[in-house]
Parts: C-alpha cells; sequence; structure tokens
C-alpha cells in the first residue's frame, strides 16, 4: 500500500510539473501554431541558377581556348622542326654536287624543281637559295622555289670563283594566323675532291 501513495504522489508532482514547464514554453493560446512544422524544402531561385550558368560557361570557353592555344604552339613547333628538315635537306643536297654543277645556272635550277624532302610542310614554303663566292663575292646568284614548285633564276652572279662559294638557303611560309616564319642556314662549299 505504500508504494502506491508513493507512486501517486510521485504522479501528482509529475503533473504539477508538467504543467508548470508547459505554461513556461507556451505563449501562444493557439496550441496548434507551436507544433514542430518540418522545414519547406526550398530551392534556386532563377538568378542564382542563372549566375551558376554563366560561371560554366565561361570556365568552360576558357578550357576550350587554352586547348586552341596549346594546339597552335604544337603546330608552330611541328612547322618550325619541319622548316629546319627542309632547309638542312636542300643543304646537303647542294653539299653533295660536284662544285662545277653547283656553280651551273641551269643544273642548280633543275635541282630545286623537286622538293627538299617529301613532306607535305614543302607544298606550302617558299625556298630560296643564294650562291656567293666566298671570302669575296662578285654579286649573288638567287633562285626561288615557289610552293607550287616553279623556279626562277632571280639574280645571277658575275662569277662564282673556283674555289670557295658561300651557300645561304632558306625556307619561309605563313602559319595558321598568317605570321610570316622562315628558317635560314649557310655553308661554305670548297673546290675539291669528295669522299
Amino acid at each position: 500500500m505504500r508504494e502506491i501513495v508513493e507512486f501517486l504522489i510521485l504522479s501528482i508532482n509529475y503533473r504539477k510539473c508538467e504543467k508548470w514547464a508547459h505554461s513556461l514554453l507556451i505563449f501562444t493560446p493557439n496550441m496548434e501554431a507551436m507544433r514542430l512544422r518540418p522545414k519547406p524544402t526550398t530551392a534556386m531561385t532563377f538568378p542564382e541558377v542563372l549566375v551558376a550558368v554563366v560561371l560554366l560557361a565561361t570556365f568552360c570557353a576558357s578550357v576550350f581556348e587554352l586547348n586552341a592555344v596549346c594546339l597552335r604552339y604544337i603546330d608552330a613547333s611541328k612547322e618550325s622542326t619541319a622548316a629546319l628538315q627542309s632547309v638542312h635537306d636542300r643543304c646537303e643536297v647542294l653539299r653533295n654536287l660536284a662544285f662545277t654543277d653547283l656553280t651551273t645556272n641551269s643544273y642548280v635550277q633543275s635541282l630545286l624543281a623537286t622538293p627538299a624532302n617529301g613532306s607535305d610542310f614543302c607544298k606550302k614554303a617558299t625556298e630560296v637559295v643564294k650562291i656567293s663566292a666566298y671570302p669575296t663575292a662578285n654579286g649573288v646568284t638567287q633562285f626561288t622555289r615557289t610552293p607550287n614548285g616553279a623556279v626562277s633564276n632571280d639574280l645571277t652572279a658575275a662569277g662564282l670563283g673556283t674555289s670557295l662559294v658561300q651557300v645561304d638557303v632558306s625556307t619561309s611560309w605563313n602559319m595558321l594566323g598568317g605570321r610570316a616564319r622562315s628558317e635560314t642556314t649557310s655553308t661554305i662549299i670548297s673546290n675539291g675532291t669528295k669522299k
């Protein structure tokens, strides 16, 4: 019995504490307003979405432009390497000629009718070969080979000598954006026996 009395006293005290705590928490007489409501799901507004799309588009455009710049640099380096190879190939062909053939205009002009090598680069480059006596030039013999393969003898030296000649080989071309580029090399060739 004693336990029942203690239980009742405890439940009465509990009920008083509950009413007192409840009176502290409720500020409005409307009990419905005090219920916990779930937060409404919020969405992004149109301006926020628009800013995000603009930022994404700017980023993608920047990446594509950076890629295009890198491809242009790669193309420029490939063309420079092909031009250098073309100049050296032409210089080697001229170096291996007999001295009398090198100083004969018609022979050099017919030799220049073929490209320096078989690369596609030679089809878009203009090649210029200048031959002059060395060390003291007595005029310059100049041949120009256009991209279509036509060779012209622009200048003819009064004399190329019988012992040494200087040969200047240059190639020039326009890159994709129209920028003019060129590669040049020079060599001295002597009249002697080939080994």
